[in-house]
């Protein structure tokens, strides 16, 4: 059971309640059709626990950017279908998540009946938590239950509000991204090693500051390696880099040095003239990147020193590639730290917790996500929870 949040553990006998279940089913989709169910699957325990034991299991979901309307693009009547399928089971649809449709289609359940409630955020009230629109939710429920971490980031009505007006609970998937990520952060076996990488520093410097405070080293990867580079004097020639944020590279590196915190860079890298798949390229020292030239992967001296970062640590934490892993050549330090960490996961040696889009993407491209402790599908609310900010979803369950 997660330490100081409410879980499943804790609901007792729900045998026709009212369950209303906030699950994240915002999925890729085309042509009327689920292209991913992945989200789908990780929320599929906590509805099958829920209707296995007899309760009435309600989902509210949102999809897109509707902006408080109603709009037939964003319905969720296509996943209902999908969900189905995910989960082997009937799966009614509600035109509506409040109101006349909504309450009709509850009243008609079973007991073990799972129903999805149409898009929370064809409500102007949901993503502005408004009072009376939480209780139209609220209407059609006896108990809520939260299992949508990566909307845990937003106060809104189905996210937050929700959980002050009924007796409130992490579903099985929050549950276990709780545990992972106390296991990752919160109370971690130390040393603690962090590797951040991907584009730009300016989308991460609370990210940043926040780590050098937590961990015993940063791995700097990606084009954000190149701002650091270069802020300590190095040329970098046409690499991607912010030189307006040297200073703020610089003041992260201080705060790490006073925090006793190992800030690990590049010693050579992967240098190319054009950004293209298969491009004529090189490996160099750091210092010796030519003038027309871009640095696109770590190389394989600096991959040798991450791995041995890997080895000393007890945990990792990981956001962001280490190179433009889209595009082979540059994939390669990516995928071989990737495949080391996941090689000492699989050993026992390591608790590996990681997360975000392009995270996810790169594990996946390297093969080695399934070998992780644990990869964190939520994007937002993983970055939010990387950089130390309280997340309203999460702190609403606190017992």
């Amino acid at each position: 059971m997660t330490v100081g949040f409410k879980t499943l553990d804790d609901i007792g006998d729900i045998r026709g309640k009212r369950v209303l279940v906030r699950v994240d089913l915002n999925v890729p989709m085309a042509e009327g059709k689920v292209t991913d169910a992945t989200r789908i699957e990780r929320v599929g325990p906590t509805i099958a626990e829920l209707a296995d034991k007899g309760a009435k299991v309600i989902l509210l979901a949102h999809f897109g950017r509707p902006k408080g309307e109603p709009k037939a693009e964003f319905s969720l009547e296509p996943v209902a279908k999908a969900t189905a399928g995910v989960l082997g089971r009937a799966v009614g649809f509600a035109g509506d998540c409040v109101g006349e449709k909504a309450a009709a289609a509850v009243a008609a359940m079973q007991d073990g009946d799972v129903l999805l409630l149409e898009n929370t955020r064809f409500h102007k009230g949901e993503e502005k938590n408004d009072p009376d629109f939480v209780k139209a939710l609220a209407a059609n429920g006896d108990i809520y239950v939260n299992d949508a971490f990566s909307a845990a980031h937003r106060a809104h009505a189905s996210t937050e509000g929700l959980a002050h007006v009924l007796p409130a609970y992490a579903g099985r998937t929050m549950q276990a991204e709780l545990e992972a990520l106390e296991k990752g952060l919160g109370s971690p076996a130390k040393p603690v090693v962090a590797i951040v990488g991907g584009a730009k520093v300016s989308t991460k410097i609370d990210l940043l500051s926040n780590l050098v405070r937590k961990v015993d080293a940063l791995v700097i990867g990606g084009g954000m390696a190149n701002t650091f580079l270069a802020a300590r004097g190095t040329e970098v020639g046409k690499s991607l880099a912010e030189h307006d944020l040297a200073q703020t590279a610089r003041q992260i590196m201080i705060a790490a040095a006073e925090a006793g915190c190992a800030v690990i860079l590049p010693v050579d890298g992967v240098v190319a003239r054009e950004f293209k798949a298969g491009a004529a390229n090189e490996t160099v020292a750091i210092d010796a990147v030519p003038q027309d030239a871009m640095i696109l992967d770590a190389g394989e001296k600096s991959v040798e020193t991450i791995n041995q970062w890997i080895d000393r640590a007890a945990t990792l934490v990981w956001n962001g590639p280490l190179g433009a892993f889209e595009i082979e050549p540059f994939d390669r330090a990516t995928v071989a730290a990737a495949r080391h960490a996941a090689e000492r996961t699989s050993e026992g040696k390591l608790i590996s917790v990681a997360g975000g889009g392009d995270t996810v993407a790169a594990l996946n491209h390297a093969g080695a996500a399934d070998d992780f402790t644990y990869v964190s599908t939520a994007g937002g609310a993983f970055l939010e929870w990387m950089e130390g900010k309280p997340l309203p979803g999460v702190e609403v369950l606190k017992r």
